[in-house]
């Protein structure tokens, strides 16, 4: 997301309204970060139309997970310099330019994040009765605590772990949405 391809696009707020993706029962959220975050279930409109398409491409018995959608941005700064700093921690002589960018990876730079804007949201998969689906790694594993198999294209992913994140993709790409 540091990418300067990413940075140089000027963010402008047009007014979209934000939705409630739960409240229009287009996804069950986990409570994992509701404390943190009470409006975490909001999407600008456009998204929203966008996982409405998307959960049609979802077979019969399975939902979307939401952890969170829209996000303050004290909290997308919070986010990203904890993890800036355990990064940090554990590479005490990498250059700053280095450690932003590895920090990138998995936390958007507070700047150019899509989530204080209701654009983005981190999804996975549940069945009807909302127990989570294997993706492969917990959701939030970082880059470090998963060896990688956080990343959509991971390779050395289970059998079930590969099928779901391909269903999970699909539906997403199916409707615009890019990881």
């Amino acid at each position: 997301m540091n990418d300067p391809a990413v940075t140089s696009i000027v963010v402008v707020d047009v007014g979209e309204p934000l939705v409630d993706l739960e409240a229009a029962g287009l996804v069950v959220f986990s409570d994992r970060k509701r404390a943190k975050n009470p409006h975490l279930a909001f999407v600008r409109e456009c998204v929203a139309g966008r996982i409405e398409h998307a959960t049609r491409a979802l077979p019969s018995g399975i939902r979307f997970l939401g952890v969170e959608a829209f996000r303050p941005a004290q909290l997308q700064h919070h986010y990203y310099d904890d993890y800036r700093d355990r990064l940090r921690a554990a590479n005490p002589s990498l250059p700053e330019d280095d450690l932003d960018g590895l920090t990138a990876r998995f936390v958007s730079p507070p700047d150019i994040a899509p989530h204080p804007s209701g654009a983005a949201i981190d999804l996975t998969l549940c069945g009807d009765n909302g127990e989570e689906l294997d993706l492969g790694t917990p959701v939030d594993a970082t880059p470090e605590s998963s060896a990688g198999a956080c990343f959509t294209a991971a390779p050395d992913l289970t059998t079930t772990a590969s099928k779901n994140r391909r269903l999970l993709i699909n539906a997403l790409q199916s409707a615009g949405l890019v990881n």
